[in-house]
């Protein structure tokens, strides 16, 4: 989706040169280190704003000039010469792109921003690079006084500072706002979403077809609730989970204007250390807030990091039950899963380290084999899959305790366990790592869900077509739209 975290006035025209440019930003964001008239050994060059502290520190070895909190990078060699190259890909952004900036950090959302208390704060860099800039470093044609200022404060507010956190957290700008081609469909995340709602955010059909996705997915979501909170009232009544478990303190991202590597470099954030011990990570949120994409950046952000799937051990109950009922001679039915079936049918899991990984092992009722190996076979058989509903409205507070149990097993060995689903559910899973994902215009739910509809439907119509042109990609897109609208 098109970012909108941030709303600012466009600059005024850009520098006189992109070597003119780059030279500027890194002038303003203070990348070099001096030591009197000279570099000092591995700087990345003084820039005259860095000579003028020099000078006025008495000629004495000054620290790296940062004008960012030293918390967002270590202040070495490598880290200044990442945030160098990546400045100058700041300086080669059109207007459109860099005014799509996120706010990736709290202090940087728009509503906390404080332009002046932000600068007092933010380092030496901050407040000597604004008086020893030269006139090259000002807009072309732009006069001393205000609207050099403005420009400033716009490449050095919130959008200037969301896109140096990003980039010292390995996330490089893009030079233009992402165009429709066929690589980005085939890309299938995140970015494509984005690239189809920017390029038809305008478009009415869209819009209404949005609506329509965003009502019934909030129509399913309350389905969903409902038989959920059922399931968890019927484990309550058993005695098998307590009706209100003490909750830790949840941090909520709206994720309007995010894409998926902020939201995760946000929770990496507030993690901390956590993750060098091994920690257990819950997200929570409704359909379309991108918790699942979000797991799968932390996944490959974070070490010996693993996702938990609970639909497999709704799957592997269900195998159980079913085998049960066919042994038996038994029609499935609700009537047929007596408290003392489930509990035979879970007591036939267990979940430990298995031929050197963790692992769930199956045995009873003549099976005795492991999740990993038959998650993609046997637990996706159509007489498992057409029962999981049945099996999973008796059994949510079973499900619960063994998630539970099992990722405090991984977490004692180190791992990083990463789970995401509804907070009903996982509100019975004991961590102080808890996110959830809000989304403050659900419109934008719908707008992803068509997004990858159209998606979907736009690949099948290029499949067999090499390179289309972007009037190709756009007019399958638009094609799908009217089909499904």
């Amino acid at each position: 989706m098109p970012s909108v975290g941030l709303r600012l006035r466009p600059p005024p025209p850009p520098l006189r040169s992109r070597r003119a440019r780059a030279r500027a930003l890194r002038s303003r964001w203070g990348l070099g280190v001096v030591s009197g008239a000279r570099e000092a050994p591995g700087s990345l060059g003084g820039t005259r704003a860095a000579r003028a502290v020099a000078r006025r520190m008495g000629g004495e070895v000054a620290k790296p000039v940062s004008p960012f909190p030293p918390s967002w990078a270590p202040l070495t060699a490598d880290g200044f010469a990442a945030a160098r190259k990546g400045l100058e890909a700041i300086s080669d952004m059109d207007t459109a792109a860099f005014l799509q900036a996120v706010a990736p950090s709290r202090v940087l959302e728009k509503e906390a921003w404080d332009f002046d208390a932000f600068i007092r704060g933010s380092g030496t860099g901050g407040s000597a690079h604004g008086q020893a800039a030269g006139a090259e470093d000002r807009p072309a044609g732009a006069e001393e006084g205000e609207r050099g200022s403005e420009f400033w404060r716009i490449y050095r507010g919130p959008a200037g500072y969301c896109h140096v956190y990003n980039i010292l957290h390995g996330v490089t700008p893009l030079r233009t706002t992402p165009g429709l081609t066929k690589a980005i469909l085939l890309a299938a995340d995140d970015t494509t979403s984005n690239a189809i709602i920017a390029a038809f955010e305008s478009d009415d059909l869209f819009m209404s077809f949005s609506r329509k996705e965003m009502e019934g997915i909030q129509a399913r979501d309350e389905e969903d609730d409902q038989k959920l909170a059922l399931g968890i009232a019927k484990a309550v009544e058993k005695g098998v989970i307590e009706a209100s478990p003490p909750v830790e303190e949840v941090v909520s991202i709206d994720v309007l204007g995010k894409s998926a590597d902020t939201v995760a470099a946000i929770i990496l954030e507030r993690l901390g250390d956590s993750p060098q011990s091994g920690c257990v990570m819950v997200l929570t949120g409704l359909s379309g807030t991108g918790k699942g994409t979000t797991v799968d950046k932390l996944t490959k952000a974070l070490p010996r990091a693993v996702a938990w799937s609970n639909g497999n051990i709704f799957r592997s109950l269900t195998l159980l039950a079913v085998t049960h009922c066919e042994s038996q001679g038994i029609p499935f039915s609700t009537a047929a899963l007596t408290p003392e079936l489930l509990q035979g049918c879970v007591n036939c899991l267990s979940f430990g380290k298995f031929n050197g990984k963790f692992d769930t092992h199956i045995k009873g009722y003549g099976y005795d084999m492991y999740v990993s190996n038959v998650a993609n076979t046997v637990l996706k058989e159509p007489r498992v899959g057409k029962h999981i509903p049945t099996v999973a409205e008796v059994t949510q507070g079973e499900r619960i305790t063994f998630a539970a149990a099992a990722a405090e097993a991984m977490r004692s060995d180190g791992m990083n366990v990463l789970m995401e689903g509804r907070s009903q559910t996982l509100d019975y899973v004991r961590t102080s790592h808890r996110g959830g994902l809000t989304l403050s215009q659900p419109i934008l739910i719908g707008m992803r869900r068509a997004a990858q509809r159209m998606n979907g439907q736009a690949l099948a119509k290029l499949r067999g077509v090499e390179s289309p042109s972007s009037a190709e990609v756009r007019s399958a897109l638009q094609e799908a739209l009217s089909g499904m609208a």
